[in-house]
């Protein structure tokens, strides 16, 4: 069997605000880099800049959410995307 291509993503949150419902922070992989919000409310993920969008998103969608209580400001988590970029 042959093995799929990936990527390793590395996540730093920056900003978490209950008040506000978002989580702020940075995703690093394959040489991009993007700066994302994550309106955990409403489930919008909003990522800047457009760059290279498509290859993240809904890898970075998918982690947020499976993540979701234990991602904490000042943390660098990774996860693993199944593309090579």
């Amino acid at each position: 069997m042959r093995n799929l291509p990936t990527t390793t993503a590395h996540v730093m949150v920056h900003r978490q605000s209950f008040a506000d419902k978002c989580l702020d922070g940075e995703v690093t992989a394959g040489g991009f880099e993007w700066n994302f919000r994550w309106s955990f409310d409403r489930g919008e993920l909003t990522i800047e800049p457009s760059l290279g969008r498509a290859l993240i998103e809904d890898a970075l969608m998918r982690f947020l959410i499976k993540a979701d209580y234990h991602l904490e400001p000042g943390g660098d988590y990774i996860f693993t995307v199944r593309a090579q970029f």
